[in-house]
Order: structure tokens, then C-alpha cells, then sequence
């Protein structure tokens, strides 16, 4: 499962909104791909197509899907948005990582 917080939920269905979207077709897409300073990478988009081995979670009133891959890095985490004086932007909670960057976009297990 990959949880939503209530900032997170806000802000995509803010965004979801304003791209003219509507949020029981179109859901927020979930990878990890290799990058970044600590070797792994989130990355975030929006999608309307389901794919096979896809594994599909509604929390919080968003729907999130994530391929089996990313799933294995990404179990049991919460999805954040802050907005403040140290950055904005959506950045996960991950209780598998073992290691993070300083700026919170990449991660070790």
C-alpha cells in the first residue's frame, strides 16, 4: 500500500483540476527509476492507462498505481506536499530506504 496524506490529496487534486482531469479517470503514477545521488529516484506523473502487473491503491480519495518493480521499493510508504520555506513539492516518507539525499528526491535500500 502507498499512502496519501491529506497535503498530497490537496495538491493532486489541485493539479488533477487545473489540467482539466478528471480524478475517477485519471490517477497518479508511481516509479522509481535509477538516478539521483543516493542511486534511486521517485518519479511522479499522471496516467489514465493501466498496465499489466500494475498494482493499483485508493487512499485518502486519490487512486495510485505503481508498477510490481517500483511497488518493492515503495510498500508501506506515505506520499507528502509541503509547501514552505524550505521547498515545495511532493516527497515520500519511505520506511525502506536506508539511506536519503539532503533534498529528499533520490534514495538507497
Amino acid at each position: 500500500m502507498i499512502k496519501v496524506s491529506d497535503s498530497a490529496r490537496d495538491r493532486i487534486l489541485e493539479i488533477l483540476r487545473s489540467e482539466g482531469k478528471n480524478a475517477e479517470e485519471w490517477f497518479l503514477r508511481v516509479s522509481v527509476t535509477s538516478g539521483g545521488c543516493s542511486g534511486l529516484t521517485y518519479q511522479l506523473d499522471f496516467d489514465n492507462e493501466l498496465k499489466e502487473g500494475d498494482q493499483v491503491f485508493e487512499d485518502n480519495g486519490v487512486r495510485v498505481v505503481t508498477d510490481l518493480r517500483s511497488y518493492l521499493f515503495v510498500h508501506n510508504s506515505v506520499l507528502h506536499f509541503t509547501a514552505g520555506l524550505n521547498g515545495k513539492g511532493f516527497h515520500f516518507e519511505n520506511p525502506n530506504a536506508s539511506r536519503t539525499c539532503a533534498c529528499g528526491e533520490s534514495f538507497s535500500l
